[in-house]
């Protein structure tokens, strides 16, 4: 019985299609680091991350290029973060980072890093190459913010990233 309660409990905070955690999960991780920099004075970033054109992937090639597309993503970025740090699959096209140790010019600099890597990678898929960008938004955490607020604050320079 205990098994199988744990087995629903990682289904639960799993994405269905990425091998990444889910936004559930990725909130709870949020609280927690965010209880982590209010007590202990501890830098920590939050990060959005969207894959940019990820409708016309699908309209263009089909939803299984936009799926395989997103798992390219998703794999990309956890190779390149730290084991200690967290990714999620937190919405349709969106992912979140959660970097601890990390000061708002480092986290520009990852930012940047991220957004070169998967543009240097693109998706091979049945002989075509599809090319990928993403627009990602970092906000440092501060020992007031709630998870809320760190989202919006991620969210808002994203879209700002994506603009630009």
């Amino acid at each position: 019985m205990r098994a199988r309660v744990e087995e629903l409990e990682r289904l639960a905070d799993s994405d269905t299609l990425t091998p990444l955690p889910n936004r559930r999960y990725f909130v709870r991780a949020l609280s927690r680091v965010l209880a982590h920099v209010a007590r202990h004075d501890t830098p920590a970033v939050a990060m959005f991350v969207d894959l940019d054109g990820l409708k016309t992937i699908n309209d263009r090639h089909g939803h299984g290029a936009g799926d395989a597309a997103l798992i390219h993503v998703a794999a990309l970025l956890r190779r390149h973060i730290r084991v200690t740090d967290v990714v999620a699959r937190i919405g349709g096209d969106e992912f979140g980072l959660l970097l601890d140790q990390l000061d708002e010019n480092d986290a520009e600099r990852k930012a940047r890093s991220l957004e070169q890597l998967i543009e240097k990678n693109p998706l091979e898929l049945k002989g075509k190459t599809l090319p990928l960008t993403v627009s990602i938004g970092s906000t440092a955490l501060r020992a007031d913010d709630t998870t809320e607020s760190a989202l919006a604050r991620a969210d808002a320079k994203m879209y700002g990233t994506k603009r630009g």
